[in-house]
């Protein structure tokens, strides 16, 4: 008879081991298809492929999308640091209702703001008649650079007010009390001791806003940016598979460049507080610029939410007729609705095994698996949908341009949300609760499912909430890989912008901005009342 601890040892093993095997089969299915843009790119003439990448037309396509991610970056720090500092540390008026306010635009899908812009500012847009009788002519270019770099920043700067917002509510402001006791004025007691607290979280948010603006696809194209995403599409479209496939993977050397920058430049992360803010207690005193400081993040509201609310409901109100093909059905967002859903779900079990592994094991197999999940999520949609178009009519053509495939794809883009949402809860649990379970009889995986999963079903929830929002909103990989004849609602505010029938894109607009406000009310409901 054997003893029942070695009985119980070989069952952890084996269950270990089961795990290992799940996460790694889904770290495969992640990684799989996109080596398949390597293989294709590979099967390019050396000559032809040469003649492509050295022309003209790609080095402009290169400085553009360069000169946009940087641009886009610098702005967003630029707004979002002292937008954060203003309603954390000051006593700017109505302080609460612009910390919700100004970063209400990251509900807001950068196209969706191109879209009202170029209706609000573009040459025959609704600012333009206002204006003509005042004797204003000509508004400032919208188009190319300006307006694309504009409309970016809008909608990527809160990501550095996030981070660096919450930073500054887990900042000790007595260390800066310190400082001014010792003859530091205002301006070198935050750049010698606040700044310090802050630059890690300024940089993750950067880093942030760089990769959103360099992976950006609808805004470029309203805009009519010639960037990396938009010309992919376009080649995509004309069947010039040869030059996107070499320009998707051009794109991706650049993001991975950006990873590889950001962690040699990160700062280091060795500056600690108390983690007590009382920024509560002892608001920095604006004085006679306190009213005066509130045109910053009035203007943003303004640009960023007011403009597209405002020309929405009009096209909502003032629709009239012309394209009856164009007018919006339910089934619309029922189509959204339930493919959202179903990625939703196949995210949430798929990232059980990983998650679960990657917390509970130190083993560099463990971590290798994690990591490789985060694979799509760093890969731009437009690179993903059509590394996935050459995997899908390659090698399962009859998968091509089927709801699974599509699912699928959404899955690898979004499913780090999910695992990292799994893996903080599972990592919150004891792991002593494993063992007592198994102690009174449970097998691995009676115990998993009957102690663990209650436990971690908070993080499995919001993991799947996260994949839910943010493929509600997914543009590239829903117009390249969705079955003919199915519309969802960013393929119908698509459909109306390529048409130029406006006003079709009204109601599906406001649908997703509300469904994604609601995430972020619950992302801030958090912080509870330290703001």
């Amino acid at each position: 008879m054997g003893s029942p601890l070695l009985g119980r040892l070989s069952e952890d093993g084996e269950w270990s081991f089961s795990l290992a095997v799940l996460a790694g089969i889904v770290a495969a299915c992640v990684v799989l298809p996109l080596t398949w843009l390597f293989v294709e790119a590979a099967s390019i003439d050396p000559g032809r492929a040469s003649s492509l990448l050295f022309r003209q037309a790609t080095l402009d396509i290169i400085i553009n999308s360069l000169l946009l991610m940087t641009l886009v970056t610098v702005f967003s720090i630029l707004l979002g640091v002292p937008l954060a500092y203003l309603t954390t540390r000051t006593d700017l008026p109505f302080r609460r209702f612009w910390s919700v306010a100004v970063a209400l635009p990251l509900v807001v899908p950068s196209y969706l703001g191109a879209f009202a812009f170029v209706s609000a500012f573009g040459p025959r847009g609704e600012f333009h008649d206002l204006l003509a009788p005042l004797g204003i002519q000509r508004l400032p270019e919208i188009y190319g650079f300006p307006g694309t770099t504009l409309v970016i920043t809008l909608y990527t700067f809160p990501y550095v007010y996030l981070t660096t917002r919450g930073a500054l509510l887990s900042f000790d402001t007595r260390l800066v009390d310190a400082a001014r006791t010792l003859n530091h004025d205002r301006w070198k007691a935050f750049k010698r001791v606040t700044l310090p607290h802050l630059r890690p979280a300024i940089a993750a948010g950067a880093l942030l806003s760089a990769l959103y603006a360099v992976s950006d696809f609808g805004t470029p194209s309203i805009m009519r940016l010639p960037v990396f995403t938009r010309q992919i599409y376009v080649e995509y479209n004309a069947f010039g598979g040869e030059y996107a496939a070499l320009l998707s993977l051009q794109l991706l050397a650049v993001v991975l460049a950006v990873l590889a920058l950001e962690r040699w430049v990160r700062p280091g992360e060795d500056v600690h507080g108390s983690g007590t803010s009382r920024a509560e207690d002892a608001p920095v005193r604006l004085g006679k610029w306190r009213w005066p400081a509130m045109a910053l993040p009035a203007a943003v509201v303004v640009l960023a939410l007011v403009v597209p609310l405002w020309i929405f409901g009009m096209w909502l109100v003032t629709a009239e007729g012309g394209r009856p093909s164009l007018a919006f059905e339910w089934s619309y967002a029922v189509n959204s609705v339930a493919v959202a859903a179903a990625a939703a779900l196949v995210a949430a079990v798929a990232s059980l095994p990983v998650a679960y592994y990657a917390a509970r094991s130190d083993s560099v197999v463990a971590t290798l698996f994690e990591r490789a999940t985060y694979v799509g999520f760093a890969v731009p949609g437009i690179v993903l949908a059509l590394a996935l178009v050459y995997f899908g009519s390659g090698l399962v053509p009859w998968l091509y341009q089927t709801l699974p495939l599509l699912v699928f794809a959404y899955v690898v883009r979004f499913m780090p949300q999910s695992v990292g949402a799994v893996r903080t809860s599972t990592l919150q649990t004891d792991p002593r609760l494993f063992e007592a379970a198994q102690t009174l009889g449970e097998s691995s995986f009676g115990a998993f499912r009957r102690v663990i999963l209650p436990l971690i079903a908070p993080g499995v929830v919001a993991g799947a909430a996260l994949v839910f929002l943010t493929t509600m909103k997914e543009l590239p990989l829903t117009l390249v890989l969705r079955p003919t004849g199915f519309e969802t609602l960013v393929t119908q505010i698509w459909r109306a912008q390529e048409a130029a029938y406006f006003q079709y894109a009204a109601v599906p607009a406001l649908v997703l901005i509300v469904v994604s406000g609601l995430s972020l009310v619950v992302l801030l409901s958090q912080e509870g009342n330290e703001y």
